[in-house]
């Protein structure tokens, strides 16, 4: 079952924090936020914003993983 939108979109906000979140939580939210992407059901602006909102957490995420690598 689909959680509120709004409720997704508020903890993906956990994701852009540097310590926030363990993994499992964090993919958690994350498959949360894919779901609502993909809900008909779900407001266009309300998906814009979780977009936008997943958009920051994944560019974040990305500059964590990369930070600690020595390629």
């Amino acid at each position: 079952m689909l959680k509120a939108p709004q409720t997704i979109y508020d903890r993906l906000r956990l994701l852009e924090q540097i310590d926030g979140i363990d993994v499992v939580t964090s993919a958690s939210y994350r498959e949360l936020a894919y779901e609502a992407l993909t809900n008909p059901e779900v407001n266009v602006s309300l998906q814009q914003a979780i977009a936008d909102r997943l958009h920051q957490a994944n560019l974040q995420l990305g500059m964590q993983t990369v930070d600690g690598d020595s390629y």
